[in-house]
This record gives structure tokens, sequence and C-alpha cells, in this order.
């Protein structure tokens, strides 16, 4: 009976043993799945929303013409002067038939301001749609990683849960020649219970994940989305905080918007300014007569030439207000500008700061904490096998190596996703050295 114990034993320890060390190694995966490049590529071309705000800034840049130019001419028809009695058109000296033609004459520079605040609000679209972009491409990076670090999680659950079943076999088999203690089974198994929860949540999470992925990818939400499993695990090194700053403050889309609509802001208060003056209507007729004079020659036909202008005697309460809310709303766009810019460098700053921090913890779980943990589970192991470890260390110290390995995954895509974050507060993908 002892021998076949020791048999057993022995066994299974080296099941856990070969199990540890093929964990331990560095894995070899396919590079399979959607990569987070091929997904950036693939919302660029089919994001709806990005769609969206591509075709309104089509719309928006037609605007400065139409505004621009002059009213379309009015044509005029009439008869005038025709006597009622006969409805004769050579009965009277003034009766006629009178064509004319009038064009609408703004004040001059009135045209040129309305085509230049279109012309901000239209470049301020464009800027807006490299904005959307930006976006969209953090969107679909942060998601992706979310994923990826996900998946990962669940990966070095499966291999935690194989592992306990390898320990509930040997406290198993050792409980049964009554050298083991029930409690090492029933803390193994709570483990692995555990364990099966928490991959109930984490695939939960994974499931909303790809839904969100799907959805910014145009995607049928309920596709399934795989990723491949191994990445380039290399964090490169940024350019200086003031470098970057510098960057973001030149080259930031939604900056080049806000400075587009200050500046569509300002024609309008100039534009407004200008409604003082008054516009012209001018215009030319020309009127045809029939019969005769009583000398006995021909009417001769009329001309007619014709001014007209409004007059804005009302500047109180119509000019006066106009330039008040035009100059207010120049001050609107001016202080939101001010807070974009704070915003802007405050979000370059919390990126890198992240970038770092996220960069050195990964460092430090895969260099020290990870290689550290196996090696005190080689010692456990080693401990157990002889007796001097109880089983319940054992089981914590494989757990321990596990939580370190996620968190590994966990700073990793964090700081990949800081990079997302960065690249959009930048403006622009080159942000290293």
């Amino acid at each position: 009976m002892y021998f076949r114990f020791c048999d057993l034993f022995i066994t299974s320890l080296r099941l856990i043993l070969v199990g540890v060390l093929a964990l331990s190694s560095t894995a070899i995966w396919a590079d399979e799945g959607l990569s987070v490049e091929q997904a950036v590529a693939e919302a660029l071309t089919r994001n709806p929303t990005l769609a969206a705000i591509e075709a309104r800034a089509v719309a928006l840049a037609t605007i400065p013409d139409q505004v621009g130019a002059l009213r379309d001419p009015r044509l005029s028809i009439k008869t005038l002067n025709v006597p009622l009695d006969s409805l004769s058109f050579t009965q009277e000296g003034m009766t006629q038939l009178q064509v004319g033609l009038s064009q609408m004459l703004p004040y001059p520079g009135k045209l040129a301001l309305r085509s230049k605040a279109a012309g901000y609000e239209a470049s301020a679209a464009k800027s807006e749609v490299a904005e959307r972009r930006l976006q969209l491409v953090q969107d679909i990076k942060m998601v992706w990683w979310n994923l990826f670090y996900l998946d990962r999680m669940l990966e070095v659950i499966a291999r935690n849960q194989r592992l306990l079943e390898q320990f509930v076999v040997v406290a198993e088999t050792r409980y049964q020649v009554g050298r083991g203690l029930q409690q090492d089974i029933l803390l193994a198994q709570l483990e692995r219970s555990k364990l099966n929860d928490l991959t109930l949540r984490i695939q939960n999470m994974r499931e909303n994940e790809a839904t969100r992925l799907n959805r910014l990818l145009d995607r049928p939400v309920a596709m399934p989305v795989q990723l491949p499993s191994s990445v380039d695990e290399k964090l490169p090194t940024l350019q200086s905080v003031a470098t970057l700053q510098m960057r973001a403050e030149t080259g930031h889309p939604r900056l080049a918007t806000g400075r587009e609509q200050l500046a569509a802001a300002r024609s309008r208060v100039d534009l407004a300014k200008k409604s003082y003056a008054p516009d012209f209507n001018v215009g030319v007729a020309y009127g045809l007569r029939g019969g005769d004079n009583p000398d006995g020659s021909s009417r001769a036909d009329f001309g007619s030439i014709m001014v007209s202008m409004n007059l804005p005697i009302y500047t109180g309460r119509k000019q006066d207000r106009a330039v008040d809310q035009r100059q207010a709303q120049w001050m609107q766009q001016k202080y939101q500008l001010e807070d974009l810019h704070n915003q802007i460098a405050s979000n370059v700053q919390q990126a890198i700061t992240d970038y770092q921090r996220a960069g050195e913890q990964a460092q430090l779980f895969k260099q020290e904490i990870i290689p550290l943990a196996r090696q005190t589970v080689d010692a456990m192991l080693a401990g157990y096998q002889v007796g001097s470890v109880d089983f319940l260390n054992l089981v914590r110290s494989q757990t321990t190596l596990y939580n370190y390995e996620t968190e590994y995954w966990k700073a990793l895509s964090g700081a990949n996703q800081a990079r997302a974050r960065l690249v959009a507060a930048v403006g622009e993908e080159k942000i290293y050295e």
C-alpha cells in the first residue's frame, strides 16, 4: 500500500512539474486573428460616424461660394395703365407692356465677409474630420487592448485551473492512503470554483468589449472577434515632454478647429457692424406702347432706371443688438479655445505619465516579480515533495504566480492604451525618439 501511494504521488508530482515548466516557458503562439492595425484600417474605411462627419465637411465646403454670390436677378413683366372699359393697349398713351430686370446689391464687403465666415467654418469641419479620425483610432485601440488583456487573463485562469485539477488529484491520493487532509481537497476545490466564477465574469466582459469593437468596425454586433495571441511587447521611448507638448499645440486638429471657429466668429462680428450700412436694389425697365399720337406719329417706348435701398433706422433694437450678440459669441469661442489649449496639454501630460508608469510596472513584473514567483513555486513544489510545505501554501504560491502574470498583461495593455491616448492628444503617430 505504501509503495502504491509513493508511485501515485511521484507520478502526480511529475505531472505538476511538467505542467509548471511548460507554463513557465515562453509560449509559441500563432499570429492569427484581427491585429490592432487591421482593426484601425477597417474602422477608418467603414465607420458610419466618421463617414457622416466627412459628408458634413463636404457639404460645408460648398457654402462659401453660395453665400458669397449675389442673389438671383429678378425679371418682371407688367402691364401698366390699361383702361378697364376697353382693355385696349392702344387707346391711352400711358398704357404699356413693361419688361424689367432688377438686382439686389449688398453694401460692399458684406458678401466677402459672409463667404469668409463660411470658409472658416468649412475649414473647421475638415479639422473635425481629422479629430474624429484620431478619436476613432484611439477608441479602436483602447477596446482592442482591453480585449487582448481579457484574452490573456482567460489563458492565465485556464492554466491555473488545469494545475489546480492536478493539485486536487495529489490531495485526493494522499487522503486515500491516510497521509493527507480532507481540508486540502476542499481548499483546492474552493480555489477551482473561484476561478470558474472569475472565468464567467471575464467572459461576459469580453463579450461586451467584442460588441463595442464590432460596432466601431460597422460589423454585426454578435460577430465573433478573434485576436492574435502574441504581440510585440516592446514599449518604445517617447520624445521629450516639451517636444510632445509643442507638437500638440501646433498640430492638434481640435485646436485647428477652435482657431477656425474663432476666426469665423470674428468675421461675423465684422459683418454685424456692416449691417448699419444699407443694401441697394437697382433695376432697368423697358415699356412697350402701341397706337399713334394725335399727330399720327407712332408712340415712343419708355425706358426706366430704378434705385432703392433699405433704411436702417432701428439700430438700437436690431443692429446694436446683433453686434452685441456676435461679440459675445466671439468671446465664447475665445474662452473655449483657451480652455481647449489647457485640456490638450493636460491630456498629453496624463497620457505620458500613464505610459511611463505602466511601462515601468510591466518591466518590473516581467524582469523581477514573475521570475521570483516562479522560483517560489518551484521551491514550494520541492518542499511539498518532502513534506516540509503544506498544501495550502503550495496552492497559494501558484495562484500568486498567475496573479502576477495577469498584472503584467494588465500593465502592458494599459501602457499601450496610454500610448493610444497620447497619439490622439498630440495629433499624430510620431511620438517616439
